[in-house]
């Protein structure tokens, strides 16, 4: 099967499921929708041949994050919200200002030079060691998470920590 088939139907995916995250009124239903965008976004990682990085998505967002999305959104107890008359100027306006950045978009990409020419096939390392790197993508992501940005790497758990804590406070029902 050829691989440019496989983008197309994952990156086909990842838009269609992208868009029911906007359309869906039912918050549990987008965050699900969200899910599988993030598994198709995995998967075109997985084409790319950059596996850790596709299997990162897997775990940290599909997994970790969405689990933390849908357990607030169980507890804030969140209701479908009530279909509304939709506003077509207000519509019309946004369907022309997405038109308009769509066109600019197309233009800056015709005119770039580099966005015309093919992308470089990846250089992957032998796997006897012997020429080419010597250690994976994970040793150099974890030197560098770690080593060089460590404090920012826990700044933002304390604030994904902090952000939870406040969810559990806004949403705790007073006796009365």
């Amino acid at each position: 099967m050829s691989l440019s088939f496989l983008f197309w139907i994952f990156a086909s995916l990842m838009l269609v499921f992208g868009a029911a995250v906007i359309i869906n009124r039912n918050p549990v239903a987008s965050a699900l929708s969200l899910v599988v965008s993030f598994l198709a976004l995995a998967a075109l990682f997985m084409l790319l041949d950059a596996y850790f990085i596709g299997i990162i998505q897997v775990l940290v967002y599909a997994g970790a994050i969405m689990v933390l999305f849908l357990f607030i959104i169980m507890l804030l107890d969140l209701r479908v919200e009530k279909l509304r008359k939709i506003n077509w100027i207000a519509s019309a306006g946004g369907f022309a200002v997405a038109l308009l950045f769509l066109v600019q978009v197309f233009s800056v990409v015709g005119r770039f030079g580099a966005a015309k020419q093919t992308f470089p096939p990846l250089v992957k390392p032998l796997l006897s060691g012997a020429e080419g790197s010597t250690s994976d993508d994970v040793h150099r992501i974890g030197l560098l998470l770690f080593g060089s940005y460590n404090l920012p790497f826990q700044i933002v758990g304390i604030i994904i920590l902090v952000a939870t804590v406040g969810v559990v406070m806004l949403s705790r029902r007073e006796t009365r």
